[in-house]
C-alpha cells in the first residue's frame, strides 16, 4: 500500500515546517563512553611519562614568572604563568606538578574534537575516529606533556571552532560563547586573532554574509573586548611589547619557519590525519554556511607565512579540518578492509607520535636521532640540574664574604629558571637575566661586585668587568647537542660602571 499523500492528512493536523536546503541534520548522540576512555587513556599516559627527562626551558620560565603574578609580561600574557603558579601551590614544586594541568588539557582537547566531529555530522564511529586520531598526534602529546602556551591554546581554539560552527548554522547565541572564549584566549596568546580574522575574511568572501546583521555577533565581539580589556590595557600601557616580540621572533626564526611551514602542515597531526584534513576541507566547502571555514585555513596559512610565524600557529584550524573529515571517513570505512586500513594507519602514526613526542628513549640515546632534531621540547628538557650543579661549583670556590657580593647572570630565561628552581638545593645567589621579561627585573644591586655568568657572549662581559675568566662549560651529562651544551661559565669581578649603565648591554629579546 502506498503512503498517504500530504493531501490525505487528517484535517487540522499541521504540516511539518519545510527544511531549509542549508539546514544540517540533527547531531548524533555523543559517544561519551568511548571518547571518555580515550581521553582518560591520554591523561594517564601523559602522567606516567611526565617525570622522565626534566623541565623544559619554558616550564622553568613560567614557574619563575609565576612567582610574581602580573596582568602581563613582556613576552607572554599571564595565563600560562598563572597555571604554573597554581600547579606549584596545589601539587608541589616538581616537574610532575607542572604537568598535571597540561595532561588534563590534552584530555579535554580529545573530547572537544570528538564534539566538533559530532557537530559536523559525525556519528559514533566518526567521533571515535576523531578522539583516537587526535589523541595519537605528536602535536597533542607534546602540548600535553609539558606546560607550554601551545598546549594551552589548543582547547581554546577547538572550542572557538565548535562555537563558530553552531553560530554559523543559525544559533546566534553561540556568538556570545565565541566572544567569551576568544577573550579568555588572549590571556594565553593573541593568536586567537588569527582565527577570528581568517574566519571573518572567509565570511566576507563566501558568506553567510547575513550573519553580519545579527546583533548577537556584535554583542559577542563586544564581550570578547570586555573580557580581554585588562590584557589590552597592559599592552597599550607598555608600548605593545607583544608586537616588539613578534618582530624579534620574525627576525630570529622567520626564515626557518617559512621553510618548514608547508611540510609541517602535513606532519603536525600525522599523514593519516592530513588525508582527513583534506577530506574535511572539501566537506566544509560543500556546506554553504560553513564554506568560510574552508577558506579560513588557507587565509591563516598566508598570514602566518607573511609574518614568519611558527607552523603550529594553524594547529586549531588543522584540528577543525580533521574533525570535519571524520564523518566522511566513517562512512568510507563501512567495509572490513577499509576499516582495517584506517585503523592500521592511525596505529602506525600513534607509535611514531609517541616516540617523537614523549620521553621514551633514554636521554643518552637521543643524540643523532631524528627525535632530537624534530622535538625541541625533548632536546631542551635535558641537563638543567647539571647546569645548576656546575654553577654551584663555581660559586663554591668563593669565600663567604665574596658570596655575599655575588649574583648570577644568564643568557636566557631557561638558565635563569633552572638556577632559580635549584637555588635552595645548591645555595645559589640571586639570578638575573637580560632575556625578555627578566630584563625588567634587573639590574642587580650596586653592592654586587662579582657575577657568575652563563653566556654565549663572553667578550661582551669581558668589556663590562675589570676581569672575567672562564671557569667551566655547561655539560648536560649525556653529550646532547642542545642550546646550553658547552656554553661558557664565567667568573667576573668588579663591574666597570654602575649596574644601571651596564644592564642595557645584557638585553636579549628573542
Amino acid at each position: 500500500m502506498s503512503k498517504p499523500s500530504s493531501a490525505s492528512r487528517t484535517p487540522g493536523t499541521p504540516s511539518p515546517a519545510p527544511r531549509s536546503p542549508d539546514a544540517s541534520p540533527p547531531a548524533a548522540p555523543f559517544a561519551g563512553r568511548p571518547v571518555g576512555v580515550v581521553a582518560l587513556a591520554v591523561f594517564a599516559l601523559l602522567l606516567v611519562a611526565s617525570p622522565r627527562y626534566g623541565y623544559h626551558r619554558d616550564e622553568l620560565y613560567f614557574r619563575l614568572l609565576g612567582e610574581q603574578p602580573a596582568l602581563g609580561y613582556f613576552d607572554t600574557p599571564p595565563l600560562t604563568p598563572l597555571i604554573a603558579r597554581a600547579s606549584v601551590t596545589v601539587f608541589g614544586d616538581t616537574v610532575v606538578a607542572l604537568r598535571v594541568v597540561p595532561a588534563l588539557i590534552a584530555a579535554l582537547v580529545v573530547v572537544l574534537v570528538a564534539l566538533l566531529a559530532r557537530e559536523l555530522g559525525g556519528g559514533r564511529a566518526a567521533q571515535i575516529i576523531a578522539a583516537a586520531g587526535i589523541a595519537t598526534t605528536s602535536l597533542l602529546l607534546i602540548g600535553g606533556h609539558s606546560l607550554l602556551t601551545m598546549g594551552v591554546d589548543q582547547p581554546l581554539w577547538v572550542a572557538a571552532a565548535l562555537f563558530t560552527v553552531r553560530a554559523l548554522r543559525g544559533d546566534g547565541r553561540w556568538w556570545l560563547a565565541l566572544g567569551a572564549v576568544a577573550g579568555v584566549a588572549t590571556y594565553n596568546r593573541q593568536l586567537i586573532v588569527l582565527f577570528l580574522v581568517s574566519v571573518g575574511v572567509g565570511v566576507l568572501l563566501a558568506g553567510p554574509r547575513e550573519i553580519l546583521r545579527d546583533r548577537r555577533l556584535w554583542l559577542g565581539a563586544l564581550l570578547a573586548l570586555v573580557v580581554a580589556a585588562p590584557n589590552l590595557v597592559y599592552q597599550a600601557t607598555h608600548d605593545w611589547p607583544q608586537l616588539e616580540m613578534a618582530g624579534a621572533l620574525e627576525a630570529d626564526e622567520g626564515a626557518d619557519n617559512r621553510l618548514s611551514f608547508v611540510p609541517l602542515q602535513f606532519l603536525l597531526l600525522g599523514p593519516p590525519q592530513a588525508v582527513l584534513q583534506i577530506v574535511g576541507a572539501v566537506r566544509l566547502w560543500r556546506e554553504p554556511r560553513l564554506r568560510c571555514l574552508a577558506l579560513a585555513y588557507p587565509l591563516a596559512c598566508a598570514l602566518t607565512l607573511y609574518s614568519g610565524g611558527r607552523p603550529d600557529y594553524t594547529a586549531g584550524l588543522l584540528m577543525l579540518l580533521f574533525a570535519a573529515g571524520c564523518g566522511p571517513a566513517a562512512r568510507w570505512m563501512s567495509g572490513t578492509g577499509r576499516r582495517a586500513l584506517l585503523a592500521g594507519a592511525l596505529a602506525v602514526n600513534a607509535v611514531v607520535s609517541v616516540l617523537i613526542a614523549l620521553p621514551v628513549l633514554p636521554p643518552a640515546s637521543l643524540e643523532g636521532t631524528p627525535i632530537a632534531g624534530i622535538n625541541e621540547v625533548a632536546r631542551e628538557s635535558i641537563g638543567w640540574p647539571e647546569l645548576a650543579a656546575q654553577v654551584a661549583a663555581v660559586v663554591g670556590e668563593l669565600t663567604p664574604q665574596e658570596r655575599a657580593q655575588t649574583v648570577l647572570i644568564t643568557h636566557n630565561y631557561g638558565e635563569a629558571g633552572a638556577l632559580d628552581r635549584y637555588a635552595e638545593e645548591y645555595g645559589l645567589p640571586r639570578v638575573y637575566s637580560g632575556h625578555n621579561e627578566l630584563y625588567w627585573r634587573g639590574p642587580p644591586a650596586q653592592s654586587a661586585r662579582i657575577a657568575v655568568v652563563v653566556t654565549d657572549a663572553p667578550r661582551r662581559y669581558g668589556r663590562m668587568f675589570a676581569g672575567c675568566e672562564e671557569r667551566g662549560r655547561v655539560d648536560n651529562g649525556v653529550g646532547l647537542s642542545n642550546e646550553e651544551q658547552d656554553m661558557p661559565i664565567l667568573l667576573c669581578r668588579d663591574p666597570l660602571a654602575p649596574w644601571q649603565q651596564l644592564w642595557p648591554r645584557t638585553r636579549n629579546n628573542s
